[in-house]
Protein backbone atom coordinates (compact mmCIF):
# COMPACT_ATOMS: atom_id res chain seq x y z
CA UNK A 1 0.00 0.00 0.00
CA UNK A 2 1.13 3.56 -1.16
CA UNK A 3 1.34 6.13 1.53
CA UNK A 4 0.52 10.05 0.80
CA UNK A 5 1.86 12.86 3.05
CA UNK A 6 -0.29 15.80 2.02
CA UNK A 7 0.17 19.67 3.65
CA UNK A 8 -2.57 22.18 2.39
CA UNK A 9 -0.93 25.48 2.82
CA UNK A 10 -4.15 27.41 2.50
CA UNK A 11 -4.93 29.94 5.22
CA UNK A 12 -8.39 28.87 4.33
CA UNK A 13 -7.60 25.56 5.06
CA UNK A 14 -10.65 22.86 4.59
CA UNK A 15 -13.31 25.94 3.33
CA UNK A 16 -10.36 27.16 0.70
CA UNK A 17 -10.64 26.62 -3.49
CA UNK A 18 -7.06 24.79 -2.07
CA UNK A 19 -8.89 22.47 -0.27
CA UNK A 20 -12.47 22.26 -2.98
CA UNK A 21 -9.35 20.56 -5.57
CA UNK A 22 -7.25 18.90 -3.43
CA UNK A 23 -10.49 16.83 -1.87
CA UNK A 24 -11.50 14.67 -5.25
CA UNK A 25 -7.53 13.92 -5.99
CA UNK A 26 -6.91 12.69 -2.40
CA UNK A 27 -10.34 10.33 -2.81
CA UNK A 28 -9.03 9.09 -5.78
CA UNK A 29 -5.73 7.94 -4.62
CA UNK A 30 -7.70 6.33 -1.54
CA UNK A 31 -10.35 4.87 -3.91
CA UNK A 32 -6.77 3.21 -5.77
CA UNK A 33 -5.51 1.70 -2.50
CA UNK A 34 -3.19 4.32 -0.81
CA UNK A 35 -3.58 5.77 2.81
CA UNK A 36 -4.08 9.49 2.89
CA UNK A 37 -3.04 11.51 5.82
CA UNK A 38 -3.79 15.39 5.31
CA UNK A 39 -2.39 18.19 7.53
CA UNK A 40 -2.82 21.90 7.06
CA UNK A 41 -0.06 24.00 7.94
CA UNK A 42 -2.31 26.89 9.15
CA UNK A 43 -3.26 24.84 12.29
CA UNK A 44 0.42 23.27 13.26
CA UNK A 45 2.72 24.90 14.94
CA UNK A 46 5.72 25.26 12.17
CA UNK A 47 8.00 28.13 13.23
CA UNK A 48 10.49 29.56 10.63
CA UNK A 49 14.13 27.87 10.30
CA UNK A 50 16.06 30.45 12.26
CA UNK A 51 19.23 27.79 12.72
CA UNK A 52 22.24 29.75 11.29
CA UNK A 53 25.06 26.84 12.25
CA UNK A 54 22.86 24.54 10.50
CA UNK A 55 22.95 21.56 13.29
CA UNK A 56 20.73 19.37 11.65
CA UNK A 57 23.45 18.76 9.12
CA UNK A 58 26.72 19.47 11.33
CA UNK A 59 26.13 18.85 14.86
CA UNK A 60 22.64 16.53 14.84
CA UNK A 61 22.41 15.04 11.89
CA UNK A 62 18.83 14.63 10.40
CA UNK A 63 17.54 16.29 13.93
CA UNK A 64 15.99 19.78 14.13
CA UNK A 65 16.87 21.28 16.85
CA UNK A 66 13.44 23.53 17.15
CA UNK A 67 10.89 21.60 19.25
CA UNK A 68 7.45 22.29 17.53
CA UNK A 69 4.76 20.17 16.00
CA UNK A 70 7.55 19.67 12.47
CA UNK A 71 8.96 16.77 15.27
CA UNK A 72 5.78 15.00 14.55
CA UNK A 73 5.54 15.24 11.25
CA UNK A 74 9.40 14.15 10.13
CA UNK A 75 8.72 10.47 10.95
CA UNK A 76 4.95 11.02 9.31
CA UNK A 77 7.15 11.97 5.93
CA UNK A 78 10.03 9.33 6.18
CA UNK A 79 7.15 6.61 6.12
CA UNK A 80 5.60 8.48 3.07
CA UNK A 81 6.08 7.47 -0.63
CA UNK A 82 4.27 10.31 -2.05
CA UNK A 83 4.64 13.92 -0.48
CA UNK A 84 1.16 16.65 -1.62
CA UNK A 85 1.94 20.30 -1.36
CA UNK A 86 -0.93 22.06 -2.04
CA UNK A 87 -1.22 25.96 -1.98
CA UNK A 88 -2.93 28.92 -3.49
CA UNK A 89 -0.37 31.25 -5.10
CA UNK A 90 1.13 33.68 -3.06
CA UNK A 91 4.71 35.53 -3.42
CA UNK A 92 4.99 32.55 -3.91
CA UNK A 93 3.84 30.48 -0.74
CA UNK A 94 1.44 31.39 1.94
CA UNK A 95 3.89 31.87 5.39
CA UNK A 96 3.21 28.78 6.91
CA UNK A 97 3.49 26.76 3.92
CA UNK A 98 6.85 28.54 3.19
CA UNK A 99 7.66 27.35 7.19
CA UNK A 100 7.06 24.22 6.32
CA UNK A 101 9.06 23.61 2.83
CA UNK A 102 12.21 25.85 4.74
CA UNK A 103 11.79 22.88 7.87
CA UNK A 104 12.32 19.96 5.03
CA UNK A 105 16.12 20.41 5.28
CA UNK A 106 15.97 17.66 7.91
CA UNK A 107 15.00 14.90 5.55
CA UNK A 108 18.44 15.12 3.44
CA UNK A 109 21.75 14.31 3.45
CA UNK A 110 23.99 16.75 3.52
CA UNK A 111 26.72 15.24 1.10
CA UNK A 112 26.77 17.32 -2.36
CA UNK A 113 27.37 15.74 -5.73
CA UNK A 114 26.80 17.39 -8.88
CA UNK A 115 23.79 16.32 -10.99
CA UNK A 116 23.23 17.69 -14.40
CA UNK A 117 25.98 21.01 -14.08
CA UNK A 118 24.56 21.52 -10.24
CA UNK A 119 25.48 20.95 -6.37
CA UNK A 120 22.36 18.99 -5.54
CA UNK A 121 21.96 16.54 -1.98
CA UNK A 122 19.31 13.58 -2.11
CA UNK A 123 17.23 12.28 0.83
CA UNK A 124 18.60 10.30 3.66
CA UNK A 125 17.91 5.94 2.74
CA UNK A 126 15.22 6.18 5.20
CA UNK A 127 13.42 8.55 3.67
CA UNK A 128 10.75 6.95 1.49
CA UNK A 129 9.40 9.94 -0.54
CA UNK A 130 9.76 9.08 -4.27
CA UNK A 131 7.11 11.28 -5.76
CA UNK A 132 6.09 15.16 -5.43
CA UNK A 133 2.84 16.43 -6.62
CA UNK A 134 2.07 20.27 -6.59
CA UNK A 135 -1.91 21.08 -6.43
CA UNK A 136 -2.19 24.77 -6.71
CA UNK A 137 -4.80 27.61 -7.09
CA UNK A 138 -4.99 30.65 -7.93
CA UNK A 139 -7.31 33.85 -8.33
CA UNK A 140 -5.27 35.17 -11.55
CA UNK A 141 -7.04 34.54 -15.08
CA UNK A 142 -3.39 33.26 -16.59
CA UNK A 143 -1.65 29.76 -16.03
CA UNK A 144 1.38 31.57 -16.02
CA UNK A 145 0.98 33.01 -12.49
CA UNK A 146 2.11 29.48 -11.41
CA UNK A 147 5.05 30.05 -12.81
CA UNK A 148 8.10 30.79 -9.27
CA UNK A 149 5.51 28.14 -7.71
CA UNK A 150 6.34 26.02 -10.18
CA UNK A 151 9.97 26.49 -10.52
CA UNK A 152 11.03 26.21 -6.81
CA UNK A 153 9.06 22.84 -6.79
CA UNK A 154 10.51 21.28 -9.46
CA UNK A 155 13.80 22.13 -7.95
CA UNK A 156 13.46 21.30 -4.78
CA UNK A 157 12.69 17.79 -6.28
CA UNK A 158 15.79 17.81 -8.98
CA UNK A 159 17.45 19.14 -5.13
CA UNK A 160 16.06 15.87 -3.48
CA UNK A 161 16.28 13.51 -5.73
CA UNK A 162 12.89 12.41 -6.04
CA UNK A 163 10.23 12.44 -8.83
CA UNK A 164 8.22 16.37 -9.93
CA UNK A 165 5.19 13.79 -10.68
CA UNK A 166 3.21 16.99 -11.90
CA UNK A 167 0.93 19.67 -11.02
CA UNK A 168 -2.88 19.87 -10.54
CA UNK A 169 -2.88 23.87 -11.22
CA UNK A 170 -6.47 25.41 -11.40
CA UNK A 171 -5.99 29.55 -12.83
CA UNK A 172 -9.29 31.60 -12.66
CA UNK A 173 -10.32 28.97 -9.40
CA UNK A 174 -13.37 31.52 -8.86
CA UNK A 175 -14.79 30.81 -12.27
CA UNK A 176 -15.32 27.66 -10.91
CA UNK A 177 -18.31 28.95 -8.99
CA UNK A 178 -21.81 30.79 -9.58
CA UNK A 179 -23.55 32.29 -6.40
CA UNK A 180 -21.60 30.21 -4.26
CA UNK A 181 -22.58 27.18 -6.08
CA UNK A 182 -19.89 24.49 -8.40
CA UNK A 183 -20.87 25.20 -11.99
CA UNK A 184 -20.78 22.29 -14.69
CA UNK A 185 -17.18 23.04 -15.96
CA UNK A 186 -15.91 23.63 -12.59
CA UNK A 187 -17.96 19.80 -11.14
CA UNK A 188 -15.52 18.45 -14.71
CA UNK A 189 -12.42 19.88 -13.32
CA UNK A 190 -12.60 18.28 -9.89
CA UNK A 191 -13.83 14.75 -11.72
CA UNK A 192 -10.25 15.16 -13.21
CA UNK A 193 -8.57 16.00 -10.13
CA UNK A 194 -10.30 12.58 -9.29
CA UNK A 195 -8.96 10.77 -12.41
CA UNK A 196 -5.43 12.52 -11.34
CA UNK A 197 -5.87 10.32 -7.83
CA UNK A 198 -6.42 7.12 -9.47
CA UNK A 199 -3.64 7.41 -12.53
CA UNK A 200 -1.13 8.32 -9.73
CA UNK A 201 -1.49 5.23 -7.40
CA UNK A 202 -2.48 2.83 -10.41
CA UNK A 203 0.01 3.87 -12.99
CA UNK A 204 2.95 5.83 -11.22
CA UNK A 205 2.07 9.03 -13.32
CA UNK A 206 -0.76 11.24 -14.10
CA UNK A 207 -1.80 11.44 -17.85
CA UNK A 208 -1.83 14.58 -19.28
CA UNK A 209 -5.03 14.45 -20.05
CA UNK A 210 -5.94 14.44 -16.43
CA UNK A 211 -3.82 17.58 -15.89
CA UNK A 212 -5.57 19.28 -19.16
CA UNK A 213 -9.01 19.05 -18.02
CA UNK A 214 -7.93 20.18 -14.40
CA UNK A 215 -6.15 23.28 -16.02
CA UNK A 216 -8.00 24.39 -19.10
CA UNK A 217 -9.91 27.88 -19.12
CA UNK A 218 -13.32 27.83 -18.10
CA UNK A 219 -14.39 31.86 -19.27
CA UNK A 220 -12.71 34.24 -21.94
CA UNK A 221 -9.96 36.32 -20.23
CA UNK A 222 -11.88 39.42 -21.20
CA UNK A 223 -15.09 38.46 -19.25
CA UNK A 224 -13.26 37.26 -16.32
Amino acid sequence: MKTVFAMNGSPSKEKGYTALLLAPFMEGMQEAGARVELFYASRLRIKPCSCNEMHCWNDTPAQCCIQDDMQDLYPRMKSADILVLAMPVYIPFPGDMQNFINRLVPLMDPELELRAGRTRIRLYKDVNIRQVVLVGVSGWWELENFGRTMSIIQDLCATMNVEFAGALLRPHVNAMKSQGKITHAGKMVLQGAHRAGLELIHNGAISPEAIEIIRRPLVPVNEY
